[in-house]
C-alpha cells in the first residue's frame, strides 16, 4: 500500500480551506491564543537562550509573536498557506509539516500550537523536528486530543443514522495523550512529557460552533468523507441533537477541546540518565519510613 493510500487526511484540501479562510482565522484565535499562551508560559521556565526557533503550522502567528516578545534571536514561521501565515510577519517559509525544509541540528527551538493533528504522518513529523533540532534543543508542541468535539461527532452520527440509514466520518479522528507520550519515546526524545488540558467552550449552537471550525481550517479533511454536502434535514437534526444532549443551564451549548502537549528534547549527553534497574543505592522503605515486607514467590508452573 502506498504513502497515498495509507493517508487519512487530504493534505492538499488542508491548504486550500486554510487559503480560503485565512482573514477569518484572524478573527477566530481564542484556541491559539490559548495554546500559544500555555507554551509561552512552559517556555519562561526554561531557564537558556533560544537564539534560532521554528514555529510550525504557524498560521496567523500568535505564537511567533509571543516567541518574539520572549526575546528569541529569530523565530522563523512554517505554515502550509502563505495566505494563512501572512499576518505572522518576520521570517516565513512555505512548507508542508510534514516535509521540512530545514537543515539539520539547526533550531534550538521547535514550536507547533495546534497544527499537527492534521498530518498523515505524525511520527514522521516529530523525527524530522528532533533532526532539526541542535542537541539538547527543546520541542515543545500542542495538537488536539482524543476528547475533542465529541459532543459534535456523537450529534453528527445520530443525526446522519436517523435521517439516511447511515454514517459517514465527519469529525477527524484524534490521538489519545497516553499514545502520544509513547510515540515521543519512540521518536528518539530524551525526557519526554505528554499531559493534556481540556478546555469547554460555549456556543450559540452547534451551527456556530461548525462556521468557527471551518474559520481555523478545521472543516472535515478526511480522504474518507462524503464527496457531496450534509442534506439539510441532517444538519438541522445534528443541531437539535446537539442542543439536546449538550445544553448548558445558560442555554448554550458545550463544546470540548483537549489539548495535548508534548515536550522532549534532542538527545544530548549533558542530560539526565536513568539509573539501571538494580543501581539504587538506598531503600524506599527507609525513605518512607515503612517496614518493608517480602512477598512469597510465585510457585513454578510444571
Amino acid at each position: 500500500m502506498s504513502a497515498e493510500e495509507r493517508a487519512i487526511f487530504d493534505r492538499e484540501l488542508v491548504r486550500r480551506r486554510r487559503t480560503r479562510h485565512a482573514r477569518q482565522a484572524a478573527e477566530t484565535t481564542f484556541l491559539l491564543d490559548h495554546a500559544a499562551d500555555d507554551i509561552a508560559d512552559r517556555l519562561a521556565l526554561v531557564k537558556r537562550p533560544f537564539e534560532v526557533a521554528l514555529d510550525l503550522g504557524a498560521g496567523p502567528g500568535r505564537l511567533s509573536a509571543r516567541l518574539a516578545a520572549m526575546g528569541v534571536g529569530l523565530v522563523i514561521s512554517a505554515d502550509l498557506s502563505a495566505e494563512m501565515m501572512a499576518p505572522a510577519g518576520g521570517l516565513r517559509v512555505v512548507c508542508d509539516e510534514e516535509l521540512l525544509p530545514i537543515r539539520p541540528g539547526s533550531m534550538d527551538l521547535v514550536v507547533s500550537g495546534l497544527a499537527l493533528q492534521q498530518v498523515n504522518d505524525l511520527p514522521g513529523a516529530l523525527i524530522q523536528i528532533r533532526r532539526a533540532l541542535k542537541p539538547d534543543g527543546l520541542m515543545v508542541v500542542s495538537l488536539l486530543g482524543g476528547r475533542t468535539l465529541f459532543e459534535l461527532r456523537e450529534a453528527l452520527v445520530v443525526a446522519e443514522t436517523e435521517t439516511t440509514g447511515g454514517a459517514s466520518p465527519r469529525v477527524a479522528p484524534f490521538a489519545d495523550v497516553r499514545e502520544l507520550g509513547q510515540l515521543l519515546q519512540r521518536t528518539g526524545f530524551a525526557l519526554p512529557v505528554a499531559d493534556s488540558d481540556v478546555v469547554e467552550v460555549g456556543y450559540r449552537s452547534a451551527l456556530e460552533l461548525m462556521r468557527d471550525l471551518r474559520g481555523m481550517g478545521w472543516a472535515n479533511p478526511l480522504r474518507e468523507r462524503r464527496a457531496h454536502a450534509m442534506r439539510r434535514d441532517t444538519l438541522q437534526r445534528a443541531v437539535e441533537v446537539y442542543a439536546e444532549r449538550f445544553a448548558r443551564a445558560d442555554g448554550r451549548v458545550t463544546a470540548t477541546f483537549e489539548i495535548v502537549t508534548l515536550t522532549g528534547w534532542a538527545p544530548h549527553d549533558s542530560q539526565q540518565k536513568p539509573l539501571r534497574p538494580g543501581s539504587a543505592t538506598a531503600r524506599l522503605a527507609d525513605a518512607l519510613g515503612t517496614t518493608e515486607t517480602q512477598l512469597p514467590e510465585k510457585p513454578e508452573r510444571g
